[in-house]
């Protein structure tokens, strides 16, 4: 709400300046007497006209420029630039405009040269409001001004080796507007000591400390080795100061492992959510899909499609994508076209509910490798819809595993939640169900089925991170469902990864369960993601609570009770012993469950707990 007010007062503030502007040019035009403006553009009702469309359309043009989106707090040589872009355009187009329509509006004629002294106040009067604003607050909090003449001080945190690299770096090129002036690093035999003439001040503990008494003003955070718990500590340290924060990426990310300033970047949420890198069998993943017809159901979603994006680089014999929604499929297809010209693509569209029509495509194509990724999965929403959480993700998992028997596929991999775990909301149970199909159906089958249960995903369609995100763009408020709620969180591409890894172990029947690490409460990933978008939580940004919506936990499972949990050669995977499930029986249950939705789908949400003891609503 805040960043909106402030919006909206720079928007007051320059159609006072550009008004001010065109009247000040019009003196300027004509030696500051007015009586020396020709009759002909001394007519008030003339000269209100041009000021009315030219300060509309120089307002258009700052908001094309994002001249009211900018933190000028970091005010810096990029946003002079943006200003003189916005005025350059925003005169251009207001005297070409009104040449045009001069006539429409009863204006005889408008000197250019007006317009061109125009351009030059506006840049004075509007990059003065803006660098004024970051001078006033520099001077306000006693700190040192850094604008592109003086260069920005810098501390890295890291002495290492790449620590030592980016600080020749700076020192070596002076385009960066960039010293570095002191250290942090948590070894103590360090600290005292000098890297290329910067000295190391100081542990973690000490950041706050030589920020306020060096002046910083950007501090780069230089452990490529660290992990992720690591780099989260620090940067919530480093985030209590008012100084830009900036990353080098972990050695994982850093494809050719080289350490150069380029690679310096903004510090994003995956930094401090994500984990430690995955080591993967690469051979025993090939194994399983190289030469493969591989089919990925939901090959269009968040998980779906990385799936298609990972699978891909195994070269499989041929990969089917199949999708309900055309636009998303259409977008993976593109991009596996354009990356992989020599894959065997193809794209279906088709709905899993249809029985006969998966029937058909498995006929055709035969898959030996198959993914559901394809579910309805936001909880609100299936708990307002239950039929439709059952018919996608009960009757179309079904259909899919059937087929999958049915035509002989080798491998059925299902991607299940941890919402399936003791489920409180119809979209959980429905997932449970969809275990209980793989695991009852691959006791006579010589297809292997297995499951992957994991939490959430950053940056998937429906998680919290982009809700996030554009409510901070519209100015808040942040909307928090509880302020204790916790949830488990890994990147897309690292659960995909370890999908792929657990696919290569099956045997038929298992649950595996991923290591998602330690659990995150929403609230605090609310104030780093205020913080990472270069806002004050509370203070710029408001953080409201709503209450936990129909079908929510607070904390959330990854294992039944029952179930056991073994151990795999890869840490981060897990393997819950198969429950058995007699498959006629779990059939006809689900047989009934159809009449049920026929007849009274009122009473589907009571039928749910005959096959799903556990299920219980959340009050």
């Amino acid at each position: 709400m805040q960043q909106k007010i402030r919006s909206n007062l720079l928007i007051l503030l320059d159609i006072i300046l550009v008004n001010v502007s065109l009247l000040l040019a019009y003196l300027l035009r004509f030696d500051g007497d007015f009586n020396n403006v020709p009759p002909e553009l001394r007519d008030y009702s003339q000269i209100i006209n041009v000021i009315i469309i030219a300060t509309v359309i120089k307002i258009v043009c700052n908001i094309v420029f994002r001249l009211y989106t900018s933190l000028w707090r970091y005010a810096s040589i990029h946003e002079m630039v943006s200003i003189g872009f916005a005025a350059m355009i925003g005169n251009t187009l207001a005297f070409s405009y009104l040449v045009v329509t001069r006539h429409f509006f009863g204006i005889t004629s408008i000197p250019f040269s007006i317009f061109i002294i125009t351009f030059f106040i506006d840049l004075f009067l509007i990059g003065a409001s803006r660098f004024g604003y970051r001078v006033f607050r520099r001077l306000i909090r006693k700190e040192r001004l850094s604008f592109s003449g003086e260069k920005k001080k810098v501390l890295v945190i890291g002495g290492g080796d790449a620590g030592a690299i980016i600080i020749k770096e700076l020192n070596h090129h002076s385009e960066l507007n960039s010293v570095p002036v002191a250290i942090i690093d948590d070894d103590k035999t360090k600290h005292g000591k000098k890297i290329n003439g910067v000295p190391i001040l100081g542990g973690r503990k000490d950041i706050a400390e030589v920020v306020k008494s060096k002046n910083i003003d950007e501090i780069i955070i230089a452990l490529p080795s660290a992990s992720n718990k690591v780099i989260s500590e620090i940067y919530s340290v480093c985030s209590d100061t008012d100084c830009k924060v900036k990353i080098l990426p972990s050695m994982s990310q850093l494809i050719d492992e080289s350490v150069i300033i380029q690679k310096v970047r903004d510090v994003n949420i995956e930094d401090l959510l994500g984990r430690d890198p995955i080591n993967l069998e690469l051979e025993e993943i090939t194994l399983y899909l190289q030469g493969k017809v591989v089919l990925v159901t939901g090959g269009g979603g968040s998980i779906g499609s990385e799936l298609c994006r990972q699978i891909a680089a195994f070269n499989p014999k041929r990969l089917i994508i199949l999708d309900n929604y055309e636009n998303n499929a259409y977008d993976i297809q593109n991009e596996l076209t354009y990356f992989y010209p020599d894959l065997d693509l193809i794209t279906i569209i088709a709905n899993v509910r249809e029985k006969h029509r998966i029937d058909s495509i498995f006929s055709k194509y035969k898959p030996d490798v198959v993914f559901h990724a394809a579910a309805h999965k936001h909880v609100p929403l299936m708990e307002a819809n239950p039929t439709e959480a059952i018919k996608n993700n009960v009757f179309g998992t079904l259909n899919v595993a059937e087929a999958a028997d049915r035509f002989g596929a080798k491998r059925f991999v299902l991607i299940s939640t941890d919402k399936a775990v003791n489920p409180t909301n119809i979209m959980g149970a429905t997932k449970r169900i969809a275990e209980m199909i793989i695991q009852a159906i691959d006791r006579h089958s010589k297809t292997e089925y297995v499951a992957v249960r994991f939490g959430n995903v950053l940056g998937s369609n429906g998680s919290v991170i982009p809700l996030f995100k554009k409510q901070i763009e519209q100015g808040g408020p942040v909307t928090v469902t509880h302020p204790e709620v916790i949830r488990y969180f890994m990147t897309i591409p690292e659960a995909v990864q370890l999908v792929l890894q657990a696919g290569a172990m099956a045997e038929g029947g298992e649950i595996f369960v991923l290591d998602m690490g330690e659990p995150v409460k929403i609230y605090d990933l609310a104030k780093n993601l205020i913080k990472l978008s270069g806002f004050e939580p509370e203070a710029d940004i408001k953080i409201e609570f709503t209450g936990l919506r129909p079908g929510e936990k607070l904390y959330e499972e990854l294992l039944l009770a029952e179930e056991g949990l073994e151990a795999t050669k890869n840490d981060m995977i897990h393997v819950a012993k198969p429950l058995f499930t007699d498959f006629a029986m779990l059939k006809r249950e689900i047989d009934c469950m159809k009449e049920v939705i026929m007849t009274n789908s009122e009473g589907v949400m009571d039928y749910i707990k005959v096959i799903v003891p556990n299920y219980k609503k959340a009050q």
